[in-house]
């Protein structure tokens, strides 16, 4: 079998590289309880489209740090009685797309809310304020700041947010929410349901945002990962701080997450995945202790995976 990382046996075993800080557990408690402090001000704004069995609205709400933050959300026209929602996550530097793409979900008895990122080419707001640089993305957006200050712990909390908030709509059953999102959005589909234990199942697909030093060792801190090796040209070029700069990135390492995991989860890896190379996956998947089944693609890299779509349906068709 051709392959660009570990055999799948290795990978199977493989435990991560990237450190985690000894606070981590205090770190995301500290986070999660400025998140349920923090009123969310929901707004439901009707859209445009207005297909005759589905209601579309943009949904806005605070999240931390006073950003105004924005989903689609849609939901069955008639549905009887509380019915299942899924959370959509996408891509990095992208949005939340188009409403018509999320009507069959909606036709099959669900809502569906799916998350503008803080700063990327939705909707969200990014409020900014931190110390050290911004260049070239948001791994390292707060890197030089408190812990607190970094990007992708807002964006954490952000998902767990919208979670909480389509728990409570009075048309969902809070019982029955999954998740859903490939690259940086399986890595926010495995964040929302380590941060919101509630969620019942997931589907990650090559998930980004894990075991940053792995990515680094081999040499693969390039395209999504590119701004890792910026950072270092720029502001460590002699690597005196490296062991620093990983180890702060282990707060936002979603392997480190994983463990807190309750959902039943269903994983697409592709083995030849060079953007977010399989034992960064393995390492957070590895660490996932509830009921758990991987999907590999063996010939496939960070691309659309054949079949992938109908096995997502199925998966989600009975929440």
């Amino acid at each position: 079998m051709p392959t660009v990382d570990l055999s799948l046996a290795e990978l199977e075993t493989y435990p991560g590289r990237n450190p985690r800080p000894a606070d981590f557990d205090a770190y995301w408690e500290r986070g999660l309880a400025e998140m349920r402090a923090t009123d969310p001000r929901v707004e439901l704004v009707p859209a445009a489209l207005e297909p005759g069995f589905a209601e579309c609205f943009h949904l806005y709400f605070d999240g931390v740090g006073g950003a105004r933050v924005h989903a689609k959300y849609l939901r069955p026209k008639r549905a009887r009685g509380r019915h299942p929602a899924l959370l959509e996550f996408h891509g990095y530097t992208g949005d939340s797309g188009d409403f018509a793409p999320k009507l069959g979900w909606v036709a099959a008895g669900l809502s569906v809310a799916s998350l503008d990122c803080r700063g990327q080419a939705g909707l969200s707001e990014d409020r900014g304020g931190v110390r050290g640089t911004t260049q070239a993305g948001h791994i390292i957006r707060g890197l030089e700041d408190a812990p607190d200050k970094l990007l992708y712990r807002q964006i954490f909390l952000d998902t767990a947010q919208l979670a909480r908030i389509v728990m409570g709509f009075e048309e969902v059953d809070p019982e029955r929410v999954g998740a859903r999102g490939a690259s940086q959005g399986g890595a926010l589909t495995l964040a929302c349901a380590a941060l919101e234990p509630r969620i019942r199942r997931i589907a990650p697909v090559y998930p980004f945002l894990s075991d940053y030093q792995r990515v680094w060792e081999m040499d693969l801190a390039k395209d999504a990962y590119h701004e890792l090796r910026e950072f270092f040209r720029r502001h460590d070029p002699t690597h005196a701080r490296i062991g620093h700069w990983f180890e702060r990135l282990g707060y936002i390492d979603v392997q480190h997450l994983a463990p807190r995991i309750r959902a039943e989860v269903m994983m697409g890896v592709g083995l030849m995945d060079t953007v977010c190379p399989p034992s960064t996956q393995f390492a957070a998947y590895n660490k996932i202790t509830s009921p758990k089944t991987r999907i590999i693609y063996p010939d496939f890299a960070h691309e659309h995976l054949p079949g992938w779509a109908d096995r997502e349906f199925a998966f989600f068709g009975n929440l």
